[in-house]
């Protein structure tokens, strides 16, 4: 007698229909940014031909300019509660060495990032030759701080007197006019630069305290999730936001054709910095520490790139790529999974880059000499703004924000870039990704006789991680990452 399996045939037809909504459901969000992008153009197109007051320039802009007091909104609470939530959950019974090896690597080559796309975007200078094609006033951003007070504020603003005031507030030292003499005024800016200080103090006292600060701990915990939260649900408001800040920049433009060009050379700035570093930075640290064939690791690696293209989300990619490291390409468990999740929150090399190259970017746009003291201060504030970045889609946009701040660059400038943002945060999630892995598989090459020392099985993680879908594999409802 013959058994027709029904289910197997369901099964088998289900997962073919099921792949395309799954895929039209993960890219959704990139969908109706595009949609957005497309009409944003169409609407400023078609308003072009009418002579525009600068005032109803900015009615326009009106619903742009309300998504980017939303972005803003976050950064302060979102920096805060990931940075202390990471650097309190780093478990050092593990392995002291194994611990400091991580976070060293993580810190060395987010500063390496933002170092090359810097000299990339200083030497190609995608935004010069443009000056007045943008805005009407390009000489608004200017400030009259040298290079000296700038440099000796970045230190001054580590340790603010006040951390409320320096949710507000920062300090900056300006000269006087006519005199040798100078003074400090305070700005209405997010003092960013001394909320990470404090933020990774705090971190490190919870993580020594252990279970006696258990409970604020649990606090920072429960406030980063809140604050991811939040954060997805105004990101989704972005094709909204995005295609009004599209029609109120093409408003403003006085020569299409010359600013699209300065784009297309920041676009290409970009992905050739976030490709060296990729492909060519990260793989030559990782042959000369573990003397292993890089190209055999970028290959296993593959799914979880492509994943995080895909979701344009780190965090969510880190049951993917937890998986490959185990099963491809042999990584230990236990530093797999010690290392990854700490390098999804504070290791962000391609937006430390990406963050770095847009704002001398807008600088050269807008016509603003940048000194050794600024591109210092981006250079530091980059790096510090992509260590604190949420692992989710488009979360760069809140901290590229304070790094405009940081330098006395308009915040609303931002607009400037927010159509091809979309597109960049895939490559540069992509990369963020691939320094994840990097890092761990160098911290495994050099913990080896550590690992060995220890005995200890690493307990088996009950919570089921939901995984990222992917257009190209149907997840096995079944299989989770534990």
């Amino acid at each position: 007698m013959v058994h027709h399996n029904f289910d197997a045939v369901t099964s088998k037809n289900k997962p073919q229909g099921n792949k395309y909504w799954a895929c039209f459901k993960s890219n959704l969000l990139v969908i109706l940014t595009l949609c957005g992008v497309f009409l944003g153009i169409i609407l400023g197109v078609s308003l072009r031909g009418n002579d525009w007051t600068p005032k109803q320039q900015e009615y326009v802009g009106y619903v742009g300019d309300v998504f980017l007091q939303m972005l803003k909104s976050l950064i302060v609470p979102l920096i805060v509660s990931s940075l202390v939530s990471a650097i309190a959950n780093l478990d050092l019974s593990l392995s002291g060495k194994i611990a400091r090896r991580a976070v060293c690597y993580y810190l060395t080559t987010t500063p390496m990032a933002v170092v090359l796309g810097m000299i990339l975007v200083v030497t190609i200078k995608p935004g010069k030759g443009n000056v007045g094609d943008w805005d009407t006033d390009p000489n608004g951003t200017k400030s009259n701080a040298n290079t000296a007070d700038t440099l000796l504020d970045l230190v001054k603003n580590l340790f603010p007197p006040n951390l409320i005031e320096a949710c507000i507030f920062q300090h900056r030292t300006v000269s006087l006019n006519d005199t040798t003499k100078s003074e400090t005024e305070i700005i209405q800016t997010t003092n960013i630069l001394g909320l990470v200080a404090a933020s990774v103090g705090i971190g490190i006292a919870l993580a020594q305290l252990g279970e006696e600060t258990k409970t604020l701990a649990n606090f920072f915990h429960s406030l980063m999730a809140v604050m991811m939260k939040v954060t997805t649900w105004v990101i989704w408001l972005s094709p909204v936001g995005v295609m009004f800040l599209v029609a109120y920049q093409i408003l403003q433009m006085k020569d299409m054709g010359l600013v699209l060009e300065s784009l297309g050379k920041y676009f290409g700035t970009v992905c050739l910095g976030l490709f060296i570093h990729g492909f060519v930075v990260l793989p030559t640290i990782y042959y000369i520490l573990t003397r292993k064939n890089p190209v055999t690791f970028i290959m296993g690696l593959a799914q979880a790139i492509a994943t995080a293209f895909g979701t344009a989300s780190s965090s969510a990619t880190l049951p993917v790529t937890i998986r490959c490291l185990e099963d491809n390409l042999g990584v230990d468990t236990r530093v797999a999974r010690f290392c990854l999740p700490i390098g999804s929150t504070i290791n962000m090399d391609g937006t430390g880059l990406y963050e770095a190259v847009a704002a001398i970017f807008i600088a050269q746009v807008r016509n603003v000499d940048l000194g050794i003291g600024k591109l210092i201060a981006i250079s530091i504030t980059a790096t510090a703004a992509s260590i604190g970045a949420a692992g989710i889609p488009q979360a760069g946009l809140v901290t590229l924000v304070m790094v405009l701040d940081t330098v006395g660059l308009d915040a609303g400038d931002v607009t400037l870039i927010l159509a091809l943002d979309w597109l960049l945060d895939r490559f540069r999630t992509a990369i963020n990704v691939m320094g994840d892995s990097f890092g761990a598989a160098v911290v495994n090459h050099l913990s080896r006789k550590e690992l060995l020392a220890l005995h200890k099985e690493v307990p088996e993680v009950k919570t089921v991680v939901e995984e990222p879908v992917s257009c190209d594999v149907v997840p096995d409802p079944e299989k989770s990452v534990t």
